[in-house]
């Protein structure tokens, strides 16, 4: 017996989430070693480019983004990109381990969350629906409640870049993350067809001939590339910390619904099953909020603070306010 479209797509959606995960500490090891070695990379230095642990974490990254890439060609995006919440937990384990970065309560509690909500996925994940050829995918591609999709997307998205970036982009996260999540959702449905048409081409089903191929190409190095550029600023402009999950929420939500309208992938399934899924989504969604929210106020805690209680004698009252300072709020010696 065979294993089936689905099983492949998750074995290579987890893996990938392990190799993204385990690039992160690879990487962050490397830089560390570079930084006491030279340079360190936050100040322009870029020792760490003759240090083998950061070449083994990039390695390990792209080779867990062709994992990724191949996922979505043998199932549908509702099973592949909510599991990408995985790596985070790859990540934190790791961390625990081999940087000696501590998983507080409420890591845990997330990790779990997220591996709950990961399970509920799995189990009632649909069925990748077979296509033939690449000129099948330009048929649902050109479907109307797609074209309405891709309408809608691409005016939220110039809407985005010419009024509302100019006046609140270095104020809202939500206008380059927007950008960044809408676009990303294309890039998404390019990408898996892209992959159909390859994974038929390798089976002796040539697709390179059709020009329907190449406008997906097209259009995925596009998206992806505006994508990129705006998440670029949104890291520059705003925390690390605040940029991670609101981008995966959106991201993920946005391909999710790109890829059921073109893809149908709920197509056949019932009500049950579809709001097992959906439930199990925002269980995921749930568990990275926290994760995120737990790495946050961790590194706000090595900050490190010094707190003194303060009485108001000027009003006659008992009444004590909280005054906090940071490391930040010292002069420099």
């Amino acid at each position: 017996m065979g294993v089936s479209e689905n099983t492949k797509g998750l074995i290579l959606a987890m893996a990938s989430s392990a190799f993204i995960g385990a690039s992160f500490i690879l990487k962050k090891k490397g830089l560390k070693r570079a930084g006491a070695a030279g340079t360190r990379a936050g100040v322009g230095g870029y020792t760490y480019l003759l240090e083998p642990l950061w070449w083994a974490g990039m390695i390990t990254m792209i080779g867990g983004e062709v994992a990724n890439f191949v996922a979505y060609v043998y199932a549908p995006a509702v099973l592949v990109t909510p599991l990408g919440a995985l790596s985070i937990i790859v990540s934190a384990v790791l961390a625990h381990f081999l940087l000696k970065e501590r998983i507080q309560k409420m890591g845990i509690v997330g990790c779990v969350t997220c591996i709950v909500g990961s399970v509920v996925i799995v189990i009632h994940a649909p069925q990748e629906h077979t296509l033939n050829s690449v000129q099948e995918i330009w048929v649902l591609a050109t479907q109307p409640a797609f074209l309405v999709y891709v309408a809608a997307t691409l005016s939220l998205v110039l809407t985005l870049v010419l009024h509302f970036e100019t006046h609140y982009g270095q104020t809202n996260i939500l206008v380059y993350l927007g950008i960044c999540s809408l676009m990303g959702s294309l890039t998404v449905v390019s990408i898996k067809a892209i992959g159909i048409a390859m994974k038929l081409t390798l089976e002796g089903v040539s697709q390179i001939a059709y020009p329907q191929t190449w406008f997906f190409l097209t259009v995925a190095v596009i998206c992806v590339v505006t994508q990129l550029n705006y998440l670029n600023k949104a890291l520059d402009t705003f925390n690390a910390a605040i940029v991670a999950p609101v981008y995966y929420v959106m991201f993920t939500t946005l391909t999710i619904i790109a890829s059921v309208i073109m893809f149908k992938d709920w197509s056949g399934q019932d009500v049950s099953s579809i709001a097992s899924e959906i439930c199990g989504f925002i269980t995921v969604l749930s568990g990275t909020i926290i994760l995120h929210a737990t790495k946050n106020e961790e590194s706000s805690t090595q900050a490190g603070t010094v707190t003194w209680y303060i009485r108001d004698s000027m009003k006659g009252s008992e009444d004590e306010r909280l005054l906090t300072l940071h490391n930040s709020d010292y002069p420099e010696p």
